[in-house]
């Protein structure tokens, strides 16, 4: 085995080696590493390059050394070409599909163009060594590339060369460099004399290609974006009934423009001799790129982004015109069925299907649209739905429908696709997000207000689901963005900068001034009401953050941190709770967590039981692995919480062991999450034992009460992550006189939209304060019958907060908006606005001018002790 520092030389993240596709494996988990143009239709959809991802708790833990890195490559042919019709230019990169039915040959190898046309196979002696490999894991990847020639490639042989460039995890890499010796394959390694005639983007990118040069690349591309001035379009007046104010239609402009473009996508250019080259990459090929019709459409909230698609929508519809032909290149009518499609499928969460609805009822003339609801009872006839202008779904449908056969909206052909509230497919593991990516369309278009959450990788399934190639191969984002902005590189922040630049429009509603610069919108006020705790809520917090901090230098290294999880994730949600109401949190903590933490949960169904409701609890809890919410929340033996569906992924994997922990799993380990009973959804409120209300429910009832002294007339909304909290506020807050609503995300969508419509209605007897949850109130709501804001508990994610503001701050608001943070002093809470402040900046500086810094990563190991306050005097 090659030794250590010889293998650090060399280790290629496989993100800066994926100028060759990869060999498609159908038991790998998480698929999108390749330009869906590469990929067959009949192949597997999974690719084993992607199980690298260095990103969330998970991956922390194994560090670089768990990550593939180049050893070398074969020296190979495609064979069998003579029984197919494609050809391969020189230097193309050519995909490698896994073939484990083939009848010939169960080691088959299949050889693919760029053009999802099959060349031909690997021979089968290199197949029957690769196979194996492939089919255990112990090869994390295989890209293939035909090397370029100076003279013509005979397109009437029946064989080419070809490189087989391999890929192996440190740890398998011993086991692969032996079963290669073994069948006297020759490796050609770094330290071979051979190596530089690799043909690999990564070895000749390093050889010419130097980091100020993929600079001005990067730099050139930022000025293309931008230097186009925006022509404002009015909307279509026989189908929108309002007027759009000025930056709505300059928003419609841009977005026309990009769909009507006929121009080669960012980074592509024509070398003059018939061939398209991509600066970037150095791919090559004779089929001109299809141009990038869509973008990134991110104005802030609150701005009217649903109108302007909606006018998008309606022109396409008042045009009803055929695709018009370019000069520079054939362009493809969009069709389905041989039938002109002019449908626009729009995905969005169901909180959002009420915000459409109304949008559609105010501003677009009655029977203009045709809009259809893929929702609920459906219908499976895709003939039926391309009747429509409009099919509104959502993303957890799709994801339902991603796997079954017979889904209508994974044949057609789509006009357009747009994206609503698109930083929900921030996981690219998750199933939702492949169905979206999936989808068949030409005009792709993101809509969000919040891109980025928490942080810059949160943009890569935005890029997969656009086909922004080469960003849509999760390998080319790692290296040419996330890794240089991870290291704190000033190139790597310039880069997102002039990317974003090129796809996205974003505006905000104040500038830094804090005066209104997009639309004349009422001021809004950002204040922190900071809470001192009782004497007796002081003392139990202060035991309990003892208590954690105690625990956690227990735990020593980082390593050690992050395999007790779920019990630090335990103690900042007590923390966080303790600072609302101690009646939130069971106090005997103690008999949570045994000494050993790693206690057999088989032996323990009582600690099953309360890890379950640490879920329960905790709106913003999230699956290490998916890092999203769990669903069928899954505990194993070693006390850690994950989807069933990402932890039985792991379990088919070669190592079988927890992602946390590293201990050893098997199905008999995992114990699916009993369920957590709730109290009656329209009761006035669990019984609580009679005690007088927290030191935090006190100051909301001395603000809200001033609020109305001040204006009797006017409407409050009060945000929590904690359903319980919402349940517990329901009881003072009546008593005190005022009429309340709650919304939370255990109500189905009808039941939201009757309590938004209570809300906004008027009159004496109407509600006055509205108790809503981040999740369920958090995006695609209006809530401008309110004009104060009380955030009860803070997030560490600073754009969830931004969305609840602005379900009040937006187009319609009359009164100036007031948004009061609740904030406990010397407290968990303190800490937290100081984390926020870390994601702002990333945010900010993403999409605005270069200011330079560090880009803050995933909450880790050092945020998880801020969190906790060790280290602090």
């Amino acid at each position: 085995m090659l030794d250590r520092a010889r293998k650090r030389n060399r280790r290629l993240s496989p993100s800066v080696s994926a100028a060759a596709p990869p060999v498609q494996n159908p038991s790998s988990p998480i698929p999108q590493t390749l330009p869906p143009r590469l990929l067959p239709s009949h192949a597997p959809t999974s690719l084993a390059m992607a199980a690298s991802s260095s990103h969330g708790p998970a991956a922390a833990a194994g560090g670089d050394d768990e990550e593939p890195y180049l050893l070398g490559f074969i020296v190979s042919q495609i064979v069998g070409m003579r029984y197919y019709n494609a050809s391969v230019t020189g230097r193309e990169a050519v995909g490698l599909v896994r073939q484990p039915l083939n009848g010939y040959d169960g080691n088959a190898i299949a050889v693919f163009s760029a053009r999802n046309e099959q060349v031909g196979h690997l021979p089968a002696r290199l197949a029957a060594v690769l196979a194996p490999l492939l089919d255990s894991h112990l090869l994390a990847a295989a890209h293939g590339i035909v090397p370029r020639s100076d003279s013509k490639i005979n397109r009437n042989a029946y064989t080419l060369p070809c490189q087989v460039h391999l890929f192996a995890r440190p740890a398998a890499a011993a086991a692969v460099e032996a079963a290669l010796l073994d069948a006297n394959v020759d490796l050609i390694t770094d330290v071979h004399p051979e190596f530089a005639l690799s043909q690999a983007a990564v070895v000749m990118e390093r050889a010419k290609k130097s980091d100020r040069d993929i600079d001005k690349l990067f730099s050139h591309v930022g000025k293309e974006g931008g230097k186009a001035r925006i022509e404002p379009v009015e909307a279509p007046g026989d189908v929108v009934m309002s007027e759009l104010f000025d930056h709505q239609k300059e928003a419609l402009g841009w977005m026309v423009r990009r769909e009507e473009s006929s121009e080669l996508p960012p980074f592509w250019e024509e070398t003059g001799d018939g061939v398209f080259e991509n600066s970037l990459t150095s791919q090559k090929t004779e089929k001109r790129p299809p141009p990038l019709k869509g973008g990134i459409f991110a104005d802030d909230m609150g701005l009217g982004k649903t109108l302007t698609l909606l006018s998008l929508i309606g022109r396409t519809k008042a045009r009803n015109v055929g695709v018009k032909k370019n000069k520079g290149a054939k362009r493809r009518k969009v069709e389905d069925a041989g039938e002109g499609s002019r449908t626009t499928l729009v995905v969005c969460p169901p909180s959002v299907f009420s915000s459409w609805v109304t949008q559609l009822e105010e501003h677009i003339k009655a029977g203009s649209l045709k809009v259809y609801m893929y929702h609920g009872e459906r219908t499976r006839d895709k003939e039926e739905l391309l009747k429509y202008d409009v099919i509104l779904t959502t993303y957890s449908i799709l994801g339902t429908e991603f796997e079954q056969e017979g889904s209508p909206v994974k044949d057609i052909e789509w006009f357009r696709v747009i994206l609503d509230e698109a930083h929900v497919i921030k996981n690219s593991a998750a199933r939702q997000t492949k169905a979206v990516i999936a989808l068949n369309a030409e005009r792709r278009w993101v809509v969000t207000g919040t891109p980025i959450q928490n942080s810059s990788f949160d943009l890569y399934p935005l890029m997969a689901f656009l086909r922004f190639q080469p960003f849509s191969i999760k390998s080319y984002w790692q290296s040419l963005i996330q890794k240089p902005l991870e290291k704190g590189n000033k190139t790597g922040l310039s880069r997102l900068q002039n990317l974003l630049g090129a796809i996205s429009l974003r505006r905000i509603k104040e500038s830094d001034m804090g005066t209104n610069n997009m639309v004349d919108l009422p001021p809004k006020t950002v204040l922190a009401c900071y809470i001192d705790l009782s004497a007796e809520e002081r003392e139990y917090y202060d035991q309990m953050e003892l208590e954690a901090r105690n625990k956690v230098q227990e735990f020593g290294d980082g390593d050690s941190i992050l395999r007790n999880y779920s019990t630090v994730l335990y103690f900042i949600l007590r923390l966080r709770q303790l600072c609302d109401d101690v009646a939130l949190c069971p106090l005997d903590m103690k008999a949570w967590f045994p000494a050993n933490s790693l206690e057999d949960l088989s032996k323990n169904p009582e600690l099953l039981k309360k890890l379950a409701s640490l879920v329960d609890d905790g709106d913003d809890f999230d699956c290490p692995i998916c890092l999203c919410p769990p669903t069928k929340t899954v505990i194993t033996s070693c006390t850690h919480i994950y989807c069933q569906t990402c932890i039985l992924k792991i379990l088919k994997s070669s190592s079988s062991r927890c992602p946390i922990c590293r201990r050893t799993l098997s199905k008999e380990d995992l114990f699916l999450a009993p369920e957590v009973k709730h109290p009656d959804e329209d009761g006035p409120g669990n019984p609580r034992v009679e005690r007088p209300p927290s030191s935090k429910v006190q100051a909301l009832l001395r603000l809200l009460k001033a609020s109305q002294n001040e204006d009797p007339s006017s409407k409050s909304v009060v945000f929590s992550q904690f359903r319980k909290m919402l349940i517990l506020l329901e009881a003072p807050l009546r008593q005190a006189g005022f009429k309340t609503l709650r919304l939370d995300g255990s109500m189905s969508a009808k039941k939201r939209l009757q309590v938004i419509q209570q809300f906004a209605h008027g009159g004496l007897d109407s509600p006055t304060v509205l108790l809503a949850s981040l999740k369920a109130a958090g995006a695609g709501v209006n809530l401008t019958a309110a004009s104060t804001v009380y955030l009860f508990d803070p997030w560490w994610n600073p754009g969830v907060e931004e969305q609840a503001m602005d379900r009040v701050h937006r187009i319609g608001q009359k009164k100036e908006v007031k948004v009061i943070r609740l904030i406990v002093k010397g407290s968990i809470e303190e800490r937290i606005l100081s984390l926020q402040e870390r994601k702002k900046k990333l945010i900010s500086s993403a999409f605005g001018k270069k200011k330079g810094g560090k880009e803050d990563k995933e909450m880790r190991v050092e945020e998880l002790m801020m969190m906790l306050g060790v280290g602090e005097e």
